[in-house]
């Protein structure tokens, strides 16, 4: 906002409350309510007057409540925000950010739990990254919003509170790249946004018990830093790839068939997968059910360890 006047803010209840998570909190009193704007209950509108500024020149970053709420504004997203640049064969861009909290973990009731990941992933025309940490939090956003590119921004909702420093000295890592969070030799733990957190403690874990596990955090779901992923999986031939939403036809299916297909004769096990369940999200007393924990991931390692 301080950077670039065209950058317009809008989403429910962001200005004068600040946002459900408080993360515009504060920016309402400093930038006014023509650049953070409180918009109507109606998130089709809100992404369907975001690309119209889009258009006219503006940098709208639009904020979706929850993650159960983007579903309004799909066909907005998809046939609008997505195609506009491949159907203008290139003369038109939507240089936008469509913020979405999303995954479980905080207790919450129907529909402010999901991981929509795969739906958005699966459009090409859109480019989908989710924060591990602080510090991408921080960087990732600001690198999504430069862009002219039109941008799904997945912030890990339980992670909103967590504590870490910020670099705000040195270069940041480049926004399509996947990062190594934890150095491994035995095992590549493939993982993003919420469960990186978890999959660092399972490292943690496994190094008590003698298992070196190398954390792999993609940052960038669409596209996927393949070339990082193989990097990984080379050095230490296994690879369990973590992630909350559902396991049927996911990033981890997707990740393990380009695994088969690329350096099938340098693993020495078969791709694995811990993931959310083939089920709607659960209730929120059954989400410790329902989210990978420790004691799955860790089971996974062993089953792919003694391959």
């Amino acid at each position: 906002l301080e950077s670039d006047p065209k950058v317009v803010l809008a989403g429910q209840d962001i200005g004068k409350l600040g946002g459900v998570f408080r993360i515009t909190e504060g920016l309402l009193a400093d930038f006014g309510e023509h650049r953070v704007i409180d918009s109507p209950l109606a998130e089709a509108g809100i992404v369907g007057t975001g690309v119209g500024m889009a258009l006219r020149g503006y940098r709208p970053v639009l904020e979706m409540q929850f993650d159960g709420f983007v579903f309004p504004a799909f066909d907005q997203i998809i046939n609008q925000v997505a195609k506009f640049h491949y159907r203008s064969a290139g003369k038109l861009r939507v240089p936008m950010v469509i913020r979405i909290p999303y995954g479980g973990g905080i207790g919450a009731v129907e529909h402010h739990a999901e991981s929509p990941e795969v739906y958005f992933t699966h459009t090409m025309g859109l480019k989908v990254v989710t924060c591990g940490n602080p510090n991408d939090a921080y960087w990732m956003i600001q690198q999504a919003i430069a862009s002219d590119d039109p941008y799904i921004f997945f912030e890990p909702k339980r992670r909103y509170h967590d504590k870490g420093e910020v670099d705000t000295e040195g270069a940041p890592v480049p926004l399509h790249t996947a990062r190594v969070v934890r150095e491994g030799a035995d095992l590549s733990v493939l993982c993003y946004g919420p469960m990186v957190k978890t999959c660092l403690q399972a490292a943690a874990a496994a190094e008590e018990e003698g298992r070196s596990l190398e954390v792999v955090d993609l940052r960038t779901l669409s596209p996927l830093d393949m070339d990082a992923i193989l990097a990984s999986v080379r050095k230490t031939s296994r690879a369990v790839v973590v992630h909350e939403a559902q396991r049927s036809h996911g990033l981890g299916a997707e990740i393990a068939a380009r695994l088969t297909e690329q350096c099938f004769y340098d693993m020495e096990a078969p791709v694995l997968r811990v993931t959310g369940y083939d089920t709607p999200y659960p209730p929120s007393r059954m989400e410790e059910d329902y989210l990978p924990d420790l004691d799955r991931i860790l089971d996974a390692v062993d089953r792919s360890l003694t391959y």
